[in-house]
């Protein structure tokens, strides 16, 4: 029998903050060396990676000058100084898969063992049926959306320090290269300074104003589809062990009808995920085919009129793609911020619920540690 007492469900800001509570305790105690080890050798290797980024954007230059000159001598040196920065591209590639994967996993370990523990101590997993609140399938969240809680945060997080430290650097070749804008028209000159760093910067804003436009309700989407998904697993579980006990139970028709409605609602849930993935790909991919195409055209009034040679155009093309990419980052993520949030949401839910149990044997009790997932308390 469920408490009477009235579920109030928490904010989204609340949800956030009790995950993050739970989940930031693997930088401290036991788990802090190897936390922070791995930190500091992603956020290094980011940091290399934008390096030789930026050493092939000037080859690219070097390179497609070489061409218009058709200067064979230094074509070839190009192509010997291209495969020292190819290797170290690749090896910091290679690097950078490894020490995320290691870090999320270790992640994941640490955050789960302290949920399950939470979950298991005391008898909780028991006492949680009498508690109102939103806490079903707990065993799927704390495997499942555990896993994509601390596997997306270590993709988005260095995915956005490099993007800004990228689009912190281009943009100064933009300005550079591209410099100022001067256009003719109707007996007015008009000058637009670093005309190529304005350009980016208003597609940029436009493209992710229109993604938060159609994608705003994913994340809801996203959590609607996990409870469908959970309850399914439900069904189908309490189905299995009725028909498996000795009691009478749900046999053949009963367990189709059972799991019907469940299946039903997981199956309409997806089509709603399936029509906003579509609009936002809209999106996506479109930019992906427009934004070269846009540097280029941009670069060719001043290489018609002689003031950019073919190299620069290219270096300046490039460098806009990769500032457009970096200012995307939003856009381009939004789908797995989404399902972050989603997946953090359902596990701060059940962390919200196991903190209730024990709440009132607090009150009683002064003086006494209570142990949180990841954090202690003293009451």
């Amino acid at each position: 029998m469920l408490s009477n007492e009235t579920y109030h469900s928490p904010g989204e800001r609340q949800l956030l903050l009790r995950f993050w509570k739970s989940a930031r305790g693997f930088w401290k105690g036991k788990s802090a060396g190897w936390a922070w080890l791995l930190t500091v050798l992603l956020v290094a290797t980011v940091l290399l990676q934008l390096l030789t980024q930026y050493s092939l954007n000037f080859w690219n230059r070097d390179f497609f000058n070489a061409v218009e000159r058709k200067d064979g001598k230094e074509l070839l040196s190009q192509a010997l100084r291209f495969m020292p920065l190819a290797a170290a591209s690749l090896s910091l590639a290679v690097f950078s898969v490894w020490g995320r994967m290691t870090l999320q996993r270790k992640w994941r370990a640490w955050l789960s063992d302290e949920l399950y523990r939470y979950w298991l101590e005391r008898d909780r997993f028991v006492r949680l049926n009498f508690v109102a609140g939103d806490y079903q399938a707990p065993e799927y969240r704390i495997a499942e959306d555990c896993r994509l809680a601390t596997d997306l945060p270590v993709d988005l997080v260095l995915g956005l320090v490099a993007s800004l430290l990228t689009a912190a650097t281009f943009i100064g070749i933009l300005g550079v290269v591209g410099g100022n804008l001067t256009i003719d028209a109707a007996g007015l000159t008009l000058t637009i300074p670093g005309y190529l760093v304005v350009a980016v910067v208003v597609y940029s804003i436009a493209v992710a104003a229109v993604t938060m436009l159609i994608g705003r309700r994913l994340t809801d989407v996203l959590e609607e589809n996990k409870r469908a998904e959970a309850q399914l697993r439900a069904v189908g579980t309490h189905v299995r062990e009725s028909g498996e006990s000795m009691a009478p139970g749900m046999k053949g028709d009963d367990g189709i009808r059972a799991i019907h409605p469940a299946l039903k609602a997981v199956i309409a849930s997806w089509l709603n995920y399936c029509w906003q993935l579509v609009r936002l790909t809209i999106i996506t991919h479109t930019n992906s085919l427009l934004t070269p195409v846009i540097g280029v055209l941009l670069c060719m009034p001043k290489y018609v009129a002689g003031t950019m040679l073919l190299g620069e155009v290219v270096q300046a093309a490039a460098a806009f793609v990769v500032v457009q990419s970096a200012c995307s980052w939003f856009t381009d993520n939004y789908p797995r911020l989404a399902e972050w949030a989603a997946s953090a949401n359902r596990v701060a839910s059940l962390l919200f619920a196991l903190d209730k149990l024990d709440r009132p044997a607090v009150d009683n009790e002064p003086g006494r540690i209570h142990k949180y997932a990841g954090t202690n308390r003293q009451t």
